[in-house]
């Protein structure tokens, strides 16, 4: 009767630790959606949509490797393939990363939809420093009282859709140090190398945040030099504040309210992958400043249910021409993450 009990006393121990096991290699299902109306006040037209639809799935197979596969089934009414990579992580402060992913770069430029301050991202995040390619990457983090994060890779540059037949003498790479101050401050500095044409550009940027209290104030300078002048250096940044005050009563359906203000800026500035007649690039997105103020709704939190209410002022220079989409506007966003 003893070695019965005992019996199944390891039984039960043993079943116990393969579904806990089980649990955890379970792949989790994630997803945001983004739905937003717009209002140009200069031309009186108004519009909706979805500008993003995004699914993911992580887990693990191991405990020492996990993998991400992504997809926008909405980006912009685009369909992308996004994040396919596996991650390897040999000892607890040492990751290893290979397949397509966002480069480790900036601090605006890396947050995800549903991590973002604003309706619409700034020009470092959506212009300027936005990079997200197929590659290889290390990261390593010192802990502590003074928490480091270092991140660095090796990347194609041949973007995301231009794989199969891409071969390349040219080494493009991206650097990232993160380091975690006390009393909630952050320094950030990153570079890049990128080719998306015969051409390389080099980018530099540095950014700080303090997070505390409620309050969020962050700022980001990026610098991008193209090779062999083949356009005007540029200059963008980016400044924000934002203040979380949560809801007194456990019955409101609003969680907190975050008023919030930001500006932003860059120089004329070219993606770097069209020539112009002069044999020089183009400029795809001309000089501008942009005032942006408003409110953030939280109804769960955080990053979980958010209504997002925005104007955004411009200033452009003399002569610029003005997409469709980047003109002065009232945006009402909804954005739900699960």
């Amino acid at each position: 009767m003893r070695l019965f009990f005992i019996a199944a006393m390891l039984t039960t121990t043993i079943a116990g630790d393969a579904q806990e096991k089980k649990t955890e290699f379970t792949p989790e299902i994630h997803g945001t959606v983004r739905s937003k109306y717009e209002y140009q006040t200069e031309e009186g037209e108004g519009r909706f949509e979805v500008r993003n639809a995004r699914i993911s799935i992580t887990g693990k197979v191991i405990d020492a490797v996990s993998y991400k596969a992504e997809i926008d089934l909405s980006d912009e009414g685009n369909i992308k393939m996004l994040d396919a990579y596996t991650r390897i992580t040999p000892v607890k402060k040492l990751n290893f990363t290979i397949g397509q992913f966002r480069v480790p770069f900036t601090i605006d430029a890396h947050r995800s939809p549903h991590q973002q301050y604003f309706a619409n991202r700034s020009f470092i995040a959506k212009q300027v420093g936005n990079v997200r390619d197929v590659g290889a990457s290390l990261g390593y983090t010192f802990k502590g009282k003074l928490p480091v994060i270092l991140e660095a890779g090796l990347f194609n540059g041949s973007g995301l859709t231009n794989q199969k037949n891409y071969w390349t003498k040219k080494v493009n790479f991206s650097a990232k140090a993160q380091f975690f101050l006390p009393e909630g401050f952050n320094v950030t500095l990153s570079s890049q190398k990128i080719s998306p044409s015969d051409n390389s550009v080099m980018m530099y940027d540095a950014g700080t945040y303090w997070h505390a209290n409620g309050w969020h104030i962050e700022a980001e300078y990026l610098y991008k030099h193209y090779s062999n002048g083949m356009f005007d250096d540029v200059h963008s940044f980016d400044g924000f504040i934002n203040y979380d005050i949560p809801t007194k009563s456990k019955k409101s359906f609003i969680k907190k309210v975050s008023p919030l203000a930001r500006y932003d800026f860059m120089n004329d500035h070219s993606d770097g992958a069209t020539v112009g007649d002069d044999g020089k690039f183009v400029t795809t997105d001309y000089k501008r400043h942009r005032l942006t103020a408003g409110v953030t709704l939280s109804l769960a939190t955080p990053f979980v249910s958010d209504i997002r209410i925005n104007f955004e002022k411009y200033f452009y220079r003399d002569g610029a021409i003005v997409k469709p989409s980047e003109k002065d506007k009232i945006v009402v966003e909804f954005m739900t993450r699960f």
